[in-house]
């Protein structure tokens, strides 16, 4: 019988009597019974590492991430699991659009919010985590994740074909508090910074304060379009301690990019809109001016920036 790392599944679903599930592709949706012979080592893993607090957390089983989500139904505990990647994917193979993607890489250098959206399983994580990898391989320097849970493996070195040498530190958010963890990573001077995700009004406020000195900071956020994600972060920081017009002019100053993904096709690949700030704020820009009225009409940007990237002409347009 195999080792449950060998069993192939994204997701497991555990019921209050300790059966496992997990997809079964044969049937198209519908689930089989788990067989593997570490089952119980893994449960017993799975039990002992919750907190007793948070629903949400990890745990590190034979090299291999799972991320757990806890919950009590009327007849007892139930966890769901996703098995994370052995290691990160190289960007490259990720399916984006190429001119997107060598965009997206020519960033590596510049300081602003990444801001990535979508659905929950849309792959917003993976894309995020697999670009901080390609940067830290291209440019070295320090990478400092704050996430909740930990998920993709990227803690360590990274060496490029140059000789720079890169270092990722994942970390946890100090008593689950993502402003404190934000303001540990501002004084550790990173060259990035990832926010495993925007969702309390503290983390928004911090991720914009990161964002607009000096440093390039990736996060996600769950949202349904490019204007749901921008109001969005406007609301959370809003709720902290800012006004909502304040709110808007630090998104204008901050925001390098925004994106939303879908997953589609057989095997899945990205699907993006997107909307991208002039990386030198010094210079008008239709962007940042239009996010800083909190007027988000956004439409005739959006597909103007669509063709412009397919013609390789200039993404941006002075608002001067």
């Amino acid at each position: 019988m195999q080792k449950i790392n060998d069993v192939k599944f994204s997701d497991i679903y555990i019921t209050p009597d300790k059966v496992a599930y997990i997809a079964d592709i044969s049937t198209g949706g519908g689930l089989k019974l788990l067989e593997a012979a570490d089952f119980h080592d893994f449960m017993k893993l799975v039990e002992q590492s919750w907190d007793g607090a948070k629903p949400s957390y990890s745990i590190f089983y034979e090299n291999i991430f799972y991320r757990i989500e806890r919950s009590v139904s009327i007849f007892g505990v139930r966890y769901c699991g996703r098995k994370m990647p052995v290691k990160v994917p190289d960007f490259h193979t990720l399916g984006f659009n190429p001119k997107l993607a060598q965009y997206l890489l020519s960033l590596s250098k510049s300081s602003g919010l990444l801001l990535w959206s979508g659905s929950t399983s849309s792959g917003k994580t993976t894309s995020i985590s697999s670009l901080l990898k390609e940067y830290l391989s291209m440019e070295g320097g320090f990478a400092y994740t704050i996430e909740d849970p930990n998920e993709m493996p990227l803690d360590g070195i990274y060496t490029s074909s140059t000789g720079k040498i890169g270092l990722c530190q994942q970390n946890l958010p100090p008593n689950g508090i993502w402003g404190e963890g934000l303001k540990s990573a501002l004084r550790s001077k990173p060259n990035f910074i990832l926010v495993g995700e925007i969702r309390t009004s503290d983390t928004a406020s911090e991720v914009l304060r990161a964002a607009t000195s000096g440093h390039l900071v990736l996060s996600t956020i769950h949202a349904s379009n490019i204007t749901d994600a921008i109001s969005s972060l406007v609301k959370y920081a809003a709720s902290a301690d800012m006004s909502e017009e304040l709110a808007y002019d630090l998104v204008s100053q901050g925001i390098l990019g925004v994106m939303h993904q879908t997953l589609a096709g057989i095997p899945k690949a990205p699907v993006n809109s997107f909307l991208f700030a002039n990386p030198d704020v010094t210079e008008g820009d239709q962007v940042r001016a239009i996010i800083k009225s909190g007027n988000l009409n956004l439409g005739t940007v959006l597909e103007a920036q669509a063709i412009r990237m397919v013609s390789r002409n200039s993404l941006f347009q002075s608002s001067q």
